[in-house]
């Protein structure tokens, strides 16, 4: 992926100084491990409290998310952060008359028996509980100022990324998250008055996790074999 360092719009002579500053090598060290603590910290909640979360606290993390490398400088998301109760009822009620039918009828035996540990079904009441939900959109095109219609490049690449920043700043900020894809979810178009050229990429639940909050016992892979080094 060819990622820009140019402003949007910017044209390819205005270019400006990379504001970098090197710290020492082991301040550099004690910073990643103080980074990979948190990292291990986090995990997909599906019990949330109702407890308010500010929308100044999502904003800070929805602009964090906004800084991620895209395809040339594209920007090919658009986030829609809902907290109101209406709307949250209107996603729950379709989200689970998608996945009434993909427990019951479209998946495979095999991928129920690998949900099976995790404890899912077709209820998803966090949709209506958590206090905040994130559907995020990608854009495979927009249009410039005069109307003209722009492709865009690498934006599952590019959603990935922004998603992942987004999820690790919601983390940091003392919040719990759960990424959820019915499938389809073409209803959010709908439901959140998103022009056809948006595709659902995924809906981020945020909160603070419930008091009796549960999670499965997990284990990661290691280093060893997730990388290879030459």
């Amino acid at each position: 992926m060819r990622t820009g360092v140019r402003c949007r719009g910017m044209s390819a002579s205005e270019t400006i100084s990379l504001n970098h500053t090197q710290v020492p090598i082991e301040t550099t060290r004690k910073r990643l491990q103080d980074l990979l603590q948190q990292a291990r910290q986090r995990r997909s909640v599906r019990d949330f409290s109702d407890q308010p979360v500010p929308r100044d606290v999502i904003e800070s993390c929805l602009s964090i998310a906004s800084t991620a490398p895209n395809g040339a400088n594209q920007q090919p998301w658009h986030f829609v952060a809902v907290h109101d109760s209406a709307i949250k009822s209107s996603i729950r009620e379709a989200a689970e008359e998608e996945e009434r039918t993909f427990y019951e009828s479209r998946a495979p035996e095999e991928w129920l028996q690998a949900l099976a540990p995790l404890g899912t079904d077709a209820k998803k009441s966090f949709l209506e509980t958590a206090p905040w939900l994130i559907a995020i959109f990608a854009e495979s095109y927009s249009f410039d100022g005069e109307g003209e219609k722009r492709t865009h490049y690498y934006v599952r690449e590019s959603l990935g990324i922004a998603t992942g920043m987004l999820i690790q700043s919601l983390h940091l900020a003392g919040l719990v998250s759960l990424t959820h894809t019915p499938s389809p979810m073409r209803f959010l178009n709908e439901i959140l008055q998103r022009p056809s050229q948006e595709k659902p990429f995924l809906l981020l639940v945020v909160g603070y996790p419930a008091e009796d909050a549960r999670v499965p016992k997990i284990t990661k892979k290691s280093l060893e074999e997730i990388s290879t080094f030459y």
